[in-house]
Order: structure tokens, then C-alpha cells, then sequence
């Protein structure tokens, strides 16, 4: 049996999602004439709270199609955490298309940033020196922090400083769902301060493919236009939202039992010899661990692991991250411990 902790993008649309996209009513969206993408749209704008919505094929794109919307003009700059997934995984996009510059400050180890730093790293148009500040972007649940979340509480003092100086806020909120489960409370609500919301369809929510931004009218309207610059003007995309509505009403419901698994996974992982793990970092579906120097590295592990049937992915030379969600079952849960703890010793 071959367990799958690489990433919860590994995930298979259930059955129910499968039928729902054979028969799903499509036309074609570029017109506005697929019937499902909109009806999946205004879905996600009534669950996030915001006025519209637009549909993406990936996550990746959906942040950079927001980060366009806001900065059109060449030379701005985004302020951005050290270890966040746009600077670190998008392949520099926001540079290479919209010739727009990463300000870099450092995240937490729960993915937080310092709003004082924040409201240092605003820069203007007065000096001529210096690129203007067209947008800060968050991330919530924090991927390279090992699945943390930033509460309401922290994203609204994080969009009050950003506001209080003319700087919208775009959260990459791929796993938005999984924080507001975490935190017992309405997405909606969480998202409540934030000028755009990204999120994926495609990770714990296992859709087979797509994202969804959100924001006014008016933003949605300029994110269409770029969406469609960079290719991702689709036509009979309603297949895909087929799938999308049933990730969006049901698996968004399921979450917390991949929360319990991660959790119950983390608690075992950190009583074996070379693990080094804080607790405190495993919120919701990630387990992010530190090898020491008792044990081998990362890529070794792998490569160990995989001999085994079990597959996780690695955050760095001696660091190891394990995804859990809607295929992987408590039991195959135990037979990764096993695994593990057999190969430690």
C-alpha cells in the first residue's frame, strides 16, 4: 500500500465529484456562458464574503493574476514574508511579468509578520529613490512554517497598518479553509479585512484542479482581463467547477480529520530519536520536522522512505514535511509511524 504525504495536491476528486463532472453543464467561459464556473463564482464570493469571484487553473496563477490587479504599474514593489509561498515557490512572476520588486521581511516560525516592520517597509512616491509600495500579501494557513495559522485578530492588525497607508493586502490563502477550521470560525469572517483572497480548490479540499481569487467587483473585473494575458482564459471550464462546488460544500466540511491525523502523526514523530519537532507549529494538515545530527538527511530519509512505500517531501537539506488529508486514512497513519520508527532504529 503506497501512502502519499508529499502533499495534500496529491489527492483523487472523490466519486461523487467524478459524476458531478460527467454531467456538469458547460459552456463557454470566456463569454461568461458556462453555467457552472458561475454559478461556482458567486459560491465562492457568498462564502468568502465578497463580492465576486473569478476562476484560475492554478493557485500560482491566482496569486499572480491579484498581485497584477493591484500593482499595473512597472516598478512597484510588494512586501512580502521571507518564507512565504509567493517568493519562494512562484518562480519570481511578479518580477518577470509585471516587473514589480519583493520586499523582504521575515516571517515567524508561526508565519507572522512584525506590523511595525510592516509599516516601516511602506515607502512612498515623495523620494524618487525609491520603488512605491503597491501591496502586502499574507499567507494563511503558512506553508513553509509547517501548516501554522495567523488568527483574525493578527490579519486585521496587519491590514489596519497596511490601509492606514493607502496598501491593499492580498492574502494567498490556498488553505484558508483549513485555518478558519482550525480556529472555529466562518471563513468569511477571517477574511473580512483582506482587499483579495486566493485559494485552492486543489489542495484539501481535492478538487482535481483549480483556484478562485476574490475581491470587489471592480478588482474581479481587472483580474479577469489578466487572467486572460496569462492563459487563463478556459472554455468549457465547468467540468472543473463541477468538481469545485462539491470541494467548496462538503470536503471544506471534513478538514478537521485531517487536523486530528496530522496532529496524532506529530505527537508519535516527536517521541522517536533524531526527530526534533515543536508541537506547537502542527495546527492543522502539515507536520513540518527537523533532522539532527543523529540522523541522516532529508534527501536520505526519502530515499529510505520510499523503499517502504511511503512518501513524503523535503523543506530543505535536513528538514522533512508530511501532508495529510482526505486519502490518507488513520490507519495508513499508524503504518507510517511504523514505518518510520522501524527505519530509525
Amino acid at each position: 500500500m503506497l501512502i502519499d504525504l508529499r502533499s495534500d495536491t496529491v489527492t483523487k476528486p472523490t466519486i461523487g465529484m467524478r459524476r458531478a463532472m460527467a454531467e456538469a453543464e458547460v459552456g463557454d467561459d470566456v463569454y461568461g456562458e458556462d453555467p457552472t464556473i458561475n454559478q461556482l463564482e458567486e459560491v465562492a464570493a457568498e462564502k468568502m464574503g465578497k463580492e465576486a469571484a473569478l476562476f484560475v487553473p492554478t493557485g500560482t496563477m491566482g496569486n499572480l493574476v491579484a498581485i497584477l490587479s493591484h500593482c499595473p504599474n512597472r516598478g512597484q514593489e510588494i512586501i512580502l514574508g521571507d518564507n512565504s509561498h509567493i517568493f519562494y515557490y512562484e518562480v519570481g512572476g511578479a518580477a518577470v511579468v509585471g516587473g514589480l520588486s519583493y520586499h523582504i521581511l521575515p516571517n515567524d516560525k508561526m508565519g507572522m509578520l512584525d506590523p511595525t516592520a510592516v509599516a516601516q517597509a511602506v515607502r512612498g512616491t515623495d523620494d524618487m529613490h525609491l520603488p512605491p509600495t503597491g501591496l502586502l500579501c499574507l499567507e494563511n494557513t503558512h506553508n513553509r512554517c509547517g501548516g501554522t495559522v495567523l488568527s483574525k485578530v493578527q490579519l486585521d492588525e496587519l491590514c489596519a497598518v497596511a490601509h492606514a497607508r493607502g496598501v491593499p493586502v492580498h492574502l494567498d490563502g490556498a488553505r484558508i479553509f483549513n485555518a478558519a477550521t482550525y480556529l472555529e470560525i466562518e471563513v468569511k469572517e477571517l477574511v473580512a479585512s483582506l482587499d483579495s483572497v486566493q485559494f485552492c480548490l486543489s489542495k484539501g479540499l481535492a478538487a482535481p484542479a483549480g483556484s478562485l481569487i476574490v475581491g470587489t467587483a471592480e478588482f474581479i473585473k481587472k483580474a479577469r482581463k489578466n487572467r486572460k494575458m496569462l492563459g487563463g482564459g478556459m472554455r468549457q471550464a465547468g467540468i472543473l467547477a463541477a468538481a469545485g462546488l462539491i470541494a467548496l460544500n462538503e470536503m471544506s466540511q471534513r478538514l478537521d480529520e485531517d487536523h486530528y491525523n496530522a496532529h496524532r502523526f506529530a505527537e508519535s514523530l516527536a517521541l522517536i530519536d533524531g526527530f526534533d519537532l515543536d508541537i506547537k507549529t502542527v495546527q492543522t494538515n502539515i507536520v513540518a520536522v527537523d533532522l539532527n545530527e543523529k540522523t541522516a538527511t532529508a534527501p536520505e530519509w526519502l530515499a529510505r522512505m520510499k523503499e517502504q512505500n511511503l512518501l513524503a517531501n523535503k523543506m530543505g537539506p535536513c528538514r522533512l514535511r508530511f501532508v495529510f488529508h482526505n486519502d490518507v486514512s488513520r490507519t495508513q497513519v499508524e503504518m507510517a509511524l511504523s514505518i518510520i520508527t522501524r527505519l530509525a532504529a
